[in-house]
């Protein structure tokens, strides 16, 4: 039953995915206040999501090591969501489930949350590789914010 139950969860939070247009989710970023947070651009946090997720809500990655991470910022079950398949600190005190949806206020608070953690926007691999010390602002190029 317990499993029955988890895979409608996922079903239910596969159905209600999106994928943002770049812009468009500069705009959401911009409204959840997202620009300067923690020293963090808006043009580094949509470079993070280009890389991460392709700006995919339902983005799902295994790593090696048996972690997993969720969302449109691929928020790692580890230390920040809690999931059935590997023990988590659970830092953002949410189910890894709830980073798969259109819904992206839980995934943007807790993407907050990772920023502030020492390591910042270090945290994320991605923007380590693809966006620290480049030229970002391409990014939000005919954003009209």
């Amino acid at each position: 039953m317990v499993m029955r139950s988890l895979v409608f969860l996922l079903l239910v939070a596969a159905s209600s995915a999106k994928v943002f247009e770049r812009c468009e989710w500069a705009r959401v970023l911009k409204r959840a206040g997202m620009d300067g947070y923690r020293g963090v651009s808006l043009a580094d946090w949509v470079c993070l999501s280009q890389w991460e997720s392709h700006f995919n809500t339902n983005a799902i990655n295994h790593n090696q090591g048996g972690t997993t991470d969720y969302g449109i910022f691929q928020i790692n079950n580890r230390y920040w969501c809690e999931d059935s398949s590997y023990p988590s600190g659970n830092g953002c005190n949410i189910q890894c489930s709830e980073l798969l949806t259109d819904n992206v206020n839980v995934a943007i608070n807790c993407a907050k949350r990772v920023v502030r953690d020492p390591n910042g926007i270090r945290a994320w691999v991605a923007w380590q590789n693809r966006c620290e010390n480049k030229d970002v602002s391409s990014y939000l190029d005919g954003c009209r914010l």
